[in-house]
């Protein structure tokens, strides 16, 4: 409101305070633009689709996190979403259509793959799954004229194969179907999946990316513009958003990132090396371990490893891996990775819901190697391997 002579009420002076007057004062941070409406400068660019007008599109932050993120990955362009998997259903949802074919690692993410037994398949999609160390042929083999998409992850989850994303890009191009690949485990840094030819990189932000274990997101990277279209398209038709404050805290994580990831992947590798040595283990699943089926793949494509790997236990019922991982008291058990923390869970059902079963020879536990000092975390595990041995 205002009086006669056109002076604004002191109401509307306080509403209207947040557009006064402008601090000159810079941070190494953006500043963190919480809103959900957005003031456009003139009725012609209310529908101006290349002008933010609401919110939920992103502001500051997660515009500084998206060209970040883009240029690590070597990418055109990035969208987030709100947590990992979302990004995962985000981007198949973004290309495919009622009658498509999607070719799948076996050694997909347990959510990836309840999303597209459960979702896809009751929109009239196919998923055909096949065995994670397969060639680009044997893959291209399951093939249906209908055939849209090859969905990776490498290294897989919970066995830690590696997929020869090189060839299967090449050919999956030569017959116009597209690539997409889980790089959370590379956290963008370790491996650029979209320079050996894939479409689509997809990571979880909650792991290394955000580094701390206590934010939810996800990217897409691609270079295609009819992709990088559909991705946009996606988050507008979905209505998903990434809040300001999150964005701030994973563009904070990644600020650290190449040193966290280092510190995680030496001290990956000193235990995973110790852990050969133990008479409880079988063997230990890490790509970048020299008798790893994968090795000379890993070599070729990463630039190092993170902390996350498997180990195999000799051969004991379930009852016996529940005491160890009982036992431990700096290991947390928990879901999730890429934190600070260390963390171990076992495979439970998981490797028995996969279509093409290799022989482990005992049961599977997967370990986080977090920043804790090594001969902490080795002792953590002795007391563990104590009760493992009770156990059996």
């Amino acid at each position: 409101m205002s009086d006669k002579s056109g002076e604004q009420a002191p109401e509307t002076r306080l509403i209207h305070a947040v557009t006064g007057p402008k601090m000159a004062t810079a941070t190494v941070g953006p500043p963190i633009v919480r809103g959900s409406t957005v003031l456009m400068p003139n009725a012609a660019s209310l529908y101006d689709d290349d002008q933010v007008s609401y919110g939920r599109g992103g502001l500051v932050v997660q515009r500084t996190l998206c060209e970040a993120i883009a240029e690590m990955e070597g990418a055109v362009h990035c969208q987030l979403f709100p947590s990992g998997l979302a990004a995962v259903t985000g981007a198949l949802l973004a290309v495919l259509k009622a009658g498509d074919q999607i070719l799948v690692a076996d050694c997909a993410y347990n959510p990836t793959r309840r999303f597209c037994d459960k979702v896809l398949t009751a929109y009239g999609i196919s998923v055909t799954y096949f065995p994670p160390r397969a060639s680009a042929e044997e893959i291209f083999a399951l093939a249906t004229p209908a055939l849209r998409m090859v969905v990776m992850e490498s290294p897989g989850s919970l066995t830690f194969e590696l997929q020869d994303v090189d060839a299967i890009a090449r050919l999956a191009h030569e017959r116009g179907v597209l690539t997409m690949l889980d790089n959370t485990w590379g956290a963008g840094l370790l491996h650029k999946p979209l320079a050996h030819g894939v479409d689509l990189s997809v990571q979880a932000l909650t792991k290394y990316v955000g580094g701390h274990s206590d934010v939810f997101m996800g990217s897409v990277c691609a270079n295609d513009r009819k992709l990088i279209k559909a991705l946009d398209d996606a988050i507008l038709n979905f209505g998903w958003s990434v809040s300001p404050d999150d964005a701030y805290q994973a563009l904070r994580g990644l600020r650290t990132l190449p040193l966290r990831i280092a510190h995680h992947g030496e001290s990956g590798l000193k235990m995973a090396n110790w852990l050969l040595d133990q008479p409880q283990i079988l063997d230990v699943l890490h790509p970048a371990l020299p008798h790893s089926p994968d090795h000379a793949l890993w070599k070729r494509d990463y630039t190092g490893a993170c902390g996350l790997f498997g180990i195999v236990f000799q051969p004991a019922s379930d009852a016996a891996v529940d005491a160890f991982l009982d036992a431990l008291t700096l290991f947390g058990l928990g879901f999730s990775w890429g934190g600070f923390e260390s963390l171990a869970i076992s495979s439970g059902d998981q490797l028995r819901k996969r279509k093409h079963h290799a022989p482990l020879g005992g049961p599977v536990v997967r370990l986080h190697i977090g920043l804790e000092d090594v001969e902490d975390l080795k002792a953590d595990l002795r007391a563990g391997f104590a009760t493992f041995d009770a156990a059996r």
